[in-house]
């Protein structure tokens, strides 16, 4: 029997873990992806301050109109081009890659991908 939640509770003690030493400064924000079964989430955060500098998702409604479902990795390639040209238009070119726990693997690294080609550096 599998228990409700249990791979949620892994990933959250990973993520923990890795935000110990991965943070974002002003000179190099930290890009945070979240994702979940019908969408994916990018932020790009300064942890000194506190704040997010951009955002991007497939819950935006200029983004929401390119693809019809959240959830694939078509959408991430998609809102890893927006999040890096939103982030170009502010000025930043360097940052973290903050993976939220989540393996490299599929949506998060399609994602990571478009963000690079887009041209941001990470």
């Amino acid at each position: 029997m599998i228990r409700k939640g249990i791979k949620n509770k892994a990933r959250l003690k990973r993520h923990l873990r890795v935000r110990k030493a991965v943070t974002g400064t002003q000179a190099r924000p930290r890009l945070n992806v979240f994702r979940s079964l019908s969408h994916i989430y990018a932020q790009i955060i300064d942890d000194v301050t506190g704040t997010t500098i951009v955002a991007a998702s497939t819950m935006d409604k200029d983004l929401s109109l390119a693809n019809e479902y959240g959830g694939n990795t078509e959408a991430a390639k998609v809102v890893g081009a927006a999040i890096a040209t939103r982030a170009l238009a502010k000025g930043i070119t360097k940052v973290v890659f903050d993976r939220g726990g989540y393996i490299y693997h599929g949506r998060v690294a399609a994602l990571a991908q478009a963000a690079r080609e887009a041209g941001l550096e990470f």
